[in-house]
């Protein structure tokens, strides 16, 4: 199966959406719960235009080729945001969140997501990249060790999955 590793674009908007949908039905790892999600095409392609006119904020998408299978609903399997700070004295740092559909997880996508977004963020001149992930992800944790991320803390009880409350872990990397 091949896939493409590539910055988002205004076309990909309704992709993105079903993208993240699918996510929010499958995954507890994600911020939205199942039917959570509200977001409008008109707003999706709102906040690609903003992402795109940032210059320090991008969307990655992983693109699957459908030569395979042309019938598939999922054109887009994954994605990882990175959004710089609003202001100048955190422009330079940069707060990132990823998702990968469950069917294609294990095949190095998120590896290639943290390569690409990685250079970007250096082209630009990133100092800092900092993510959460809760206590309990233990793919995503070995993710982002691997990635050269560290602990820096953990934010207790700040999510709610299922009924309980759940920690978070506060991870970075700083970009020498």
């Amino acid at each position: 199966m091949a896939f493409k590793i590539r910055q988002i674009c205004e076309a990909d908007a309704n992709d993105v959406l079903n993208l993240s949908r699918a996510l929010d039905e499958e995954s507890r790892f994600m911020m939205f719960e199942p039917g959570e999600r509200k977001t409008t095409l008109e707003e999706q392609i709102a906040r690609i235009q903003q992402v795109l006119s940032s210059d320090n904020s991008m969307t990655f998408v992983v693109e699957k080729s459908l030569d395979e299978n042309p019938h598939d609903q999922h054109k887009l399997v994954g994605l990882l945001g990175a959004q710089g700070g609003a202001f100048h004295r955190n422009h330079d740092t940069v707060s990132i969140f990823i998702g990968i559909l469950q069917a294609y997880t294990g095949l190095g996508l998120g590896r290639m997501l943290f390569e690409e977004m990685e250079k970007w963020a250096r082209s630009w001149g990133a100092h800092r990249l900092e993510l959460t992930v809760m206590a309990h992800n233990t793919r995503g944790l070995a993710l982002y060790t691997k990635m050269g991320f560290e602990i820096e803390g953990r934010l207790k009880g700040t999510l709610k999955v299922d009924g309980e409350y759940v920690d978070e872990l506060m991870m970075s990397k700083i970009l020498e």
